[in-house]
């Protein structure tokens, strides 16, 4: 059940998650070139290239700037849809609006409380329900995390995101913790203990009704 860590693109890094295909592989880098009667180099501009997929990204002043999105990892298949959609939407605007970016996070774990099985009418009611059926811990401080800093992005008090690149990124990381604990690793423990013997189930359920 354990991951392989997601590693974000980074400036002349020679190996990372392909912003693309998603595959952690090797990244060859050249420097942009023009022809004005002889090549030249563009200034602080390079083009990195993803030995799996071919695909490329364009980078200025050690940034990408194509695609337009900062690499984060992919969204849980697990998660619903219409959840991944909203997570790739942030995760286009993250570079231009980490604030903007947040806001959709919010808007995606809201979605996710219905998919737990909650109303999600009121996101701070649904994550007290979630906790009354036995929510551990680190997933109630994830989802308390995201609903708190969305609520900040779209009514700033404490929190000014309009610049935190940092923080914004980190909540896509949360997301996919969240689903990871509550759907994933639950549906791969029901995979693997719907393989027992009907018969050897049928006694461990017997065992627990006589508790």
């Amino acid at each position: 059940m354990q991951q392989i860590p997601y590693q974000t693109p980074r400036f002349k890094t020679t190996s990372f998650n392909c912003p693309f295909c998603s595959a952690f592989s090797q990244q060859n880098w050249h420097y942009l070139y023009y022809l004005n009667s002889a090549y030249r180099t563009l200034n602080n501009a390079e083009i990195c290239f993803c030995s799996h997929c071919k695909e490329y990204s364009i980078w200025h002043n050690e940034t990408m700037i194509y695609p337009n999105f900062v690499g984060v990892e992919p969204a849980s298949q697990d998660l619903d849809q219409d959840i991944q959609n909203d997570y790739q939407e942030a995760a286009e605007i993250l570079q231009r609006s980490p604030r903007g970016a947040a806001a959709l996070l919010r808007l995606a774990i809201q979605k996710l409380s219905i998919q737990l099985g909650e109303k999600g009418k009121d996101l701070n009611k649904d994550i007290g329900n979630l906790v009354k059926k036995g929510l551990p811990i680190k997933v109630q401080e994830s989802l308390d995390t995201l609903r708190v800093i969305g609520n900040e992005a779209v009514h700033p008090g404490e929190m000014d995101l309009r610049d935190d690149m940092a923080v914004a990124s980190s909540l896509f990381k949360l997301v996919n913790f969240i689903a990871e604990k509550l759907i994933t690793e639950p549906k791969e423990v029901d995979e693997i203990y719907g393989r027992l013997p009907a018969v050897k189930i049928e006694q461990i359920e017997n065992r627990d009704s006589e508790q």
